[in-house]
């Protein structure tokens, strides 16, 4: 299953100014008066597109029981223009931050994949953020339409520029990266083409590690891990879930299960645990 369903309203937005200007492609539906629960959010992986399994799934289950739904491609994936190259975790988040604000209403849950889920992370707390100083100033203007019922994260990879490919890299990679700014990784996924790391994209991803200290989001949080995981290991879910307050954290580690997680049997487990939240 790999096509948009029909129902859902494809959209365009611009983010950034000047020459960091790039139009993102959103597809939503709105809620009916008859669905019950928060709306979704779908916050994809490194290049992964919204017309994947998993993210068309959601999409379907949230039409299915009434609820509103968003995803979208970050810059230099699937739909949206700009160069995936000039991708970096912070401008991913920025467009993440847009995408929340303009087309949610309510109390949402966010759905974040692979690197899905370090943004998934990353916007949470901006949204309680901003959360905050909106109550701090008491002017209804400064609230935030949108709330955060919770997290549901799949095969997260917080931190991955780092503790997943930097610290991990040979030698030889490193220099590439450092002297030419880009290194061609070979890749698994997709149609297999190579795709490029640039330097960039592993010094801008220091701005907005959190591994390093407590994560607190004030919302349930559930994980699922696969733990056949090769680019993933089940041990960083185990590191997240440390930096992450011991009440209502569950974390699935599913004994067969590889990265993807997008069998028929992980993506029931996926939508049970989005039906859990609320």
């Amino acid at each position: 299953m790999t096509n948009a369903i029909p129902d859902a309203v494809l959209d365009f937005i611009d983010v950034g100014e000047g020459p960091s200007a790039r139009r993102i492609a959103v597809r939503s539906r709105a809620g009916q008066e008859s669905g019950q629960g928060p709306g979704l959010v779908w916050l994809g992986g490194f290049k992964s597109d919204m017309q994947g399994s998993k993210a068309v799934a959601m999409d379907g289950w949230a039409r299915d029981h009434g609820r509103a739904a968003v995803r979208f491609d970050y810059s230099g994936h699937g739909e949206s223009g700009g160069d995936f190259a000039d991708g970096t975790i912070g401008r991913w988040l920025e467009e993440s931050v847009a995408v929340f604000e303009r087309f949610c209403d309510g109390p949402q849950v966010l759905i974040g994949s692979s690197m899905g889920g370090w943004m998934a992370l990353l916007l949470a707390s901006e949204i309680k953020k901003r959360r905050e100083i909106g109550q701090q100033k008491q002017q209804e203007k400064q609230q935030a339409k949108a709330s955060l019922a919770g997290l549901v994260l799949i095969a997260p990879a917080p931190d991955f520029t780092e503790e997943l490919m930097w610290k991990n890299f040979s030698p030889k990679v490193r220099k590439e990266i450092e002297t030419k700014g880009v290194w061609l990784r070979p890749s698994d996924y997709g149609d297999g083409s190579p795709y490029p790391i640039t330097r960039n994209l592993i010094e801008e991803g220091r701005n907005h590690l959190v591994l390093g200290s407590a994560i607190d989001l004030g919302c349930p949080v559930r994980i699922l891990q696969g733990a056949q995981d090769p680019d993933v290991p089940w041990q960083h879910a185990f590191a997240l879930t440390h930096r992450l307050p011991a009440d209502d954290v569950v974390l699935t580690m599913i004994q067969d299960g590889d990265h993807r997680l997008s069998r028929p049997q992980d993506i029931t487990r996926i939508l049970a645990a989005v039906a859990e939240i609320g």
